[in-house]
């Protein structure tokens, strides 16, 4: 992953949809650093006792990210991914590495529509009769891609020593 594929302009005036939006896409590009451009073996390399790998974190927030956007815009989530080989992407790193990039560009632009169409005020089922405003789902999206980036960190400098908070 190349994290300068991931624009960011800074926001230090930004209404509340724009702040988070410029903080997402801030960590977006700390996870692409911490994760790009791996091998195959790098990026399935566990540390045990925990069985996570680089590859699974990948797949993992392309998931969440489409997922939790799709029901954000009152779509089913099985509309977001489904159907696709997981597996395969986990073995493939460039497959891997544009089915992320490509999932965060469409839901960067999904938020910025929803944000100037309907703002954050606007409530969503979230399953089980569970409501929440896109406000709550914006915020779960960017503490998920938070609590995953840092271990993104920890797992990136056992594969090959790459530490730091920023990209160079």
């Amino acid at each position: 992953m190349d994290y300068t594929r991931i624009p960011l302009a800074d926001c230090p005036t930004g209404t509340e949809g724009e702040v988070m939006l410029f903080a997402l896409d801030r960590v977006h590009r700390k996870f692409a650093w911490k994760t790009g451009g791996l091998t195959v073996d790098q990026l399935q390399q566990r540390h045990p006792p925990s069985k996570m790998t680089l590859a699974w974190l990948i797949i993992h927030l392309t998931r969440v990210e489409a997922d939790w956007t799709a029901k954000a815009e009152g779509r089913s989530h099985e509309e977001s991914l489904g159907g696709m080989d997981w597996d395969a992407h986990g073995r493939q790193p460039d497959r891997l590495y544009g089915l992320w990039y490509d999932t965060i560009a469409r839901t960067r632009q999904s938020w910025a529509t929803m944000i100037n169409d309907g703002g954050l005020d606007t409530v969503v089922d979230w399953g089980d009769g569970y409501r929440v405003n896109r406000r709550r789902a914006l915020t779960d999206i960017l503490e998920e891609n938070l609590l995953h980036t840092g271990h993104a960190s920890i797992v990136r400098e056992a594969v090959d020593g790459l530490i730091g908070n920023d990209p160079p």
